[in-house]
């Protein structure tokens, strides 16, 4: 990403709504929810990255909503409780990424991850628009 768009709120927004058309794509025969649901996470992710780089906040390049969240609110931002509530998304990140010791994803359980995606975007737009 050149430079100059690492910084532009609009960029991230971009790719926040990227990654939610990713994720809601159909999903194709020997993929798994999981991977799917990754799309959600990343999604809710870059949106609070663009809100971040809205009010000029500096933040840690990490994958966690939990600590995103948090350092809006120390650099003075209103986080909702239904955006903060999307942090569930983090389990996506990481941990069910890979084979390992989880419940697998069901399809509801990434319709509902695709739902708290779109919710962090619409706030995300929201905030962005109005800077």
């Amino acid at each position: 990403m050149p430079p100059e768009l690492a910084y532009d709120a609009h960029s991230w927004l971009a790719r926040a709504a990227s990654s939610l058309a990713l994720a809601k794509v159909a999903r194709p025969e020997g993929c798994f929810w999981e991977d799917l649901s990754f799309h959600a996470q990343q999604a809710a992710e870059k949106a609070l990255k663009a809100v971040l780089i809205a009010h000029k906040i500096s933040f840690r390049y990490v994958h966690d909503l939990n600590e995103l969240v948090a350092t809006l609110e120390k650099g003075g931002v209103q986080v909702p409780p239904g955006i903060k509530a999307t942090a569930s998304l983090n389990e996506f990140a990481v941990v069910t990424r890979y084979p390992g010791c989880y419940e697998a994803v069901t399809e509801e359980d990434h319709q509902q991850a695709v739902a708290a995606a779109e919710q962090v975007l619409a706030w995300a737009r929201g905030i962005v628009s109005s800077r």
